[in-house]
């Protein structure tokens, strides 16, 4: 499965020159000051807090947001995450991307009991179905099934390792 991302075609320069017909400046700067304050909040309540009423998210109960996890600043609105699930230190969730000749935005779905480890970029458009891991420093870049354990770059399935008591 791909992606589910509408796309904007603009002419002349670059979208991301396009930026402020698509959103306010002022949400702009609105936004990232209140990213940067939960970015670095050691107070995971305080964190979701901030997520969920100055940003718009969609936060499950229990949910935990490593320190310097970077989320949407133009389209925070459009990501909603289950209940007890982790994000991972340095992440990068995003819910739209500006490119040369169009700009994408698209909705992001992480659901409940979700495992994304340190370093992990999630692009616009997917979905990370229920008890899904996903490995430190992978690209999401399509859709990951319930309980898959994926990583690398393209990202793949992976096989989880044995437990110790296996492998003696």
């Amino acid at each position: 499965m791909g992606r589910n991302v509408t796309r904007y075609p603009v002419e002349g320069y670059n979208a991301l020159w396009h930026i402020y017909r698509t959103v306010s400046p002022w949400k702009g700067v609105k936004n990232f000051i209140c990213i940067q304050l939960a970015r670095y909040c050691p107070v995971l309540p305080l964190k979701n807090w901030i997520y969920r009423r100055t940003l718009g998210m969609r936060v499950g109960s229990h949910t935990a947001f490593g320190l310097m996890v970077m989320v949407d600043v133009f389209f925070p609105e459009r990501i909603t995450i289950g209940e007890n699930s982790v994000i991972g230190y340095n992440s990068t969730i995003l819910a739209h991307e500006y490119l040369i000749k169009e700009y994408r935005l698209g909705d992001v779905v992480i659901g409940d009991n979700v495992l994304i480890g340190a370093n992990v970029t999630i692009l616009p458009g997917v979905t990370i179905g229920d008890g899904a891991v996903v490995a430190a420093g992978a690209v999401v870049h399509k859709d990951v099934a319930p309980g898959a354990f994926v990583g690398g770059n393209p990202l793949r399935e992976l096989k989880p390792s044995k437990p110790e008591e296996e492998n003696a």
